[in-house]
């Protein structure tokens, strides 16, 4: 029988921000090159951003992200260490584990393995290696990123399943079975939490991923409202319903001290 040719690995893109060591993207290049060539799926994209903030009171100042295409599917780690050459070792194990769920993903979706059960899920709190938020001043701080898109309809395990692979704390989607602009969230005694902009906890269809599911519904506000309660609470992101549209929108603290916002389109 003849073998399929091996997958032609893409150039792997690496780009830097601040003092790097010798070698730090031949290094990181490298370390990512190991994974793909063990990935059954081709991967069509691959680049990694390597930062070393110029700041003596991050104890991890250095900061490393990498994005794969893999056969349509995106894979995302962001990680952070006191080294450049320490955060390419933490982010490709960060990768590794996410490339071993899109592989999962895969051949559960060829009836090769059941689904991922709930006791295989990884979940818990916020993980040890995401980057520390820079210690911004509230007055100077501005929103300086505004995704705006047509949000996923899926159930919370597909949202679960998504949040993973991206390495996000957070993922904004709109829940299938409610109809409603939902989050979902690492927190609370299941490792998951579920918030709805309306919620109705008896209508969340059987998920396998386990999953706590708020009543309290998304405060209604405008922008100015949001920024002054994540400000307060001192929380990552905070949900809340558009006091215009009343769709649900999300404002969060980003690493370099800034805001994003994430809001639907439409």
């Amino acid at each position: 029988m003849k073998r399929s040719a091996p997958q032609q690995a893409p150039e792997i893109q690496v780009e830097t921000q601040g003092q790097m060591p010798p070698g730090a993207i031949g290094y990181a290049q490298e370390k990512v090159r190991a994974l793909i060539g063990r990935t059954r799926e081709p991967v069509l994209f691959a680049r990694v951003k390597l930062n070393h903030m110029a700041n003596p009171a991050m104890e991890r100042p250095a900061i490393a992200q990498a994005n794969l295409d893999v056969n349509g599917r995106l894979a995302r780690a962001h990680v952070a260490a006191t080294t450049v050459t320490e955060a390419v070792d933490l982010l490709q194990d960060r990768l590794a584990a996410g490339l071993e769920r899109l592989e999962e993903h895969w051949e559960a979706r060829r009836g090769r393995r059941p689904a991922p059960g709930p006791h295989e899920w990884r979940h818990g709190s916020e993980p040890a290696h995401r980057p520390d938020y820079f210690p911004r001043p509230a007055e100077e701080r501005q929103v300086v990123r505004h995704k705006s898109f047509s949000l996923a309809r899926e159930s919370p395990d597909e949202a679960a399943f998504e949040m993973e692979m991206l390495d996000y704390g957070f993922h904004l989607f709109t829940d299938i079975d409610t109809g409603e602009d939902s989050v979902l969230y690492r927190s609370g005694p299941t490792g998951y939490r579920l918030a709805q902009v309306h919620p109705h906890p008896h209508l969340v269809g059987p998920v396998a991923v386990p999953l706590t599911v708020s009543d309290l519904p998304a405060p209604r506000m405008n922008l100015d409202e949001a920024k002054q309660r994540l400000d307060i609470t001192g929380s990552p992101f905070v949900f809340y319903a558009d006091d215009t549209t009343g769709r649900g929108n999300i404002l969060y603290h980003r690493y370099d001290g800034h805001y994003g916002r994430i809001s639907p389109a439409g």
